[in-house]
């Protein structure tokens, strides 16, 4: 069985530096020997580095402590202490570090580059040996230095996913659908609520350049935002897709409100989350009355935000879907356009898609995703 773990309490500890050494020549036909106690090495630091192949954090969070090896002692004939090794962990792109205590921001691996690491913990020096102490008064020096101890503190490691764009809606309200028509996931799909227990992922091969991550994640239910249904175990997987794609399920009467509602409860999350770019599916309207329900939806939807579009689909069926990815399509586009005006401006290298993704350090919770 998968275990999808999205948060972690971890010890770590750096590595202490070896003691120095204290030690004399003894040759023979050497008159004059002297003091040749060699340092100790360096301890080992606590490395954390993005790994695109692990997905969640359950190793990290049932192995808990992580410690790097201490620094060798020196040893006689001028020979120094071997360094220790260090301690990496590899953690899932969109994965934060903050102090366990203070909940302060300590890193963000807001990239999914193969090559980022962070080191956080940076081992105790060696010792000098007794070599380092010798004077012109004092040519026998018994005197070396221990060395410095390692660092220990304890971490909240916390995965937000890196999507693209993030499913949001009540659950059974068929986004584990559209994620099946559109990607190759194969998401748990069943007609009946709370189908999807974990995040899902798919990649929508838009055309040759351009792929998008779309995430599919457990359905918000009224009261998420304060911890009802699912709460904000899966809620916060929002915060860090570029945009947004609202699902309601036209088949019954419980559609007229529920955009309201959503939105009320990504609000109250975290008002960010209404700044991203997002359209509105009016999904099944395969069934009996679904339509005229749909109009009704959009016009609600007009009310509250004119600009949103609308779209009418059939997931089963694949009606509609051929404009759904190009709405997808337009809000990347859109994305990518600001990101290069912002970086022709000067203000900032990083696109603006990846800024939408930072983390707030403000926020008790961060990032992408949405749900079933």
């Amino acid at each position: 069985m998968n275990v999808f773990a999205d948060e972690a309490i971890i010890e770590v500890q750096s590595g202490k530096g070896g003691n120095g050494c204290i030690a004399f020549r003894r040759e023979k036909y050497v008159p004059m020997g002297g003091p040749n106690g060699g340092d100790g090495g360096k301890g080992g630091d606590v490395v954390f580095c993005v790994r695109r192949n692990v997905k969640t954090l359950a190793n990290i969070r049932y192995k808990r402590f992580f410690r790097a090896k201490n620094g060798g002692d020196g040893q006689g004939w001028n020979k120094y202490g071997r360094d220790g090794d260090d301690v990496t962990i590899a953690v899932p792109p969109g994965t934060t570090i903050r102090d366990a205590e203070t909940n302060e921001l300590i890193h963000d691996f807001a990239t999914d580059s193969e090559d980022e690491s962070f080191t956080f913990l940076v081992g105790g020096k060696g010792g000098w040996g007794n070599v380092h102490f010798k004077s012109s008064t004092n040519q026998a020096p018994r005197r070396a230095n221990a060395g410095q101890e390692g660092e220990y503190r304890k971490l909240r490691l916390e995965l937000s996913i890196m999507a693209d764009i993030g499913l949001v809606g009540f659950p059974n309200a068929g986004k584990s659908s559209l994620l099946d028509a559109f990607t190759n996931a194969r998401p748990k799909i069943a007609p009946y609520p709370f189908t999807t227990k974990i995040p899902n992922l798919g990649v929508l091969r838009a055309d040759d350049k351009t792929d998008v991550i779309i995430a599919d994640i457990p359905g918000i239910i009224e009261g998420a935002s304060t911890g009802a249904g699912l709460g904000t175990q899966f809620l916060k997987h929002i915060s860090r897709t570029a945009g947004l794609v609202f699902m309601i399920d036209c088949s019954e009467d419980a559609c007229f409100g529920a955009f309201r509602t959503l939105r009320g409860e990504l609000e109250d999350f975290s008002p960010d989350l209404l700044e991203k770019p997002h359209i509105v599916l009016c999904n099944k309207i395969d069934e009996d009355g679904a339509v005229a329900r749909a109009e009704k939806v959009a016009a609600e939807v007009r009310s509250i935000e004119p600009e949103t579009p609308v779209l009418k689909v059939s997931v089963i069926l694949h009606e509609g879907l051929n404009d759904v990815r190009v709405a997808i399509l337009d809000i990347m586009r859109a994305l990518e356009q600001r990101g290069a005006e912002v970086a022709a401006a000067g203000k900032t290298g990083k696109s603006s898609f990846l800024q939408s993704r930072s983390v707030d350090e403000t926020m008790e919770v961060q990032f992408p995703g949405q749900e079933q």
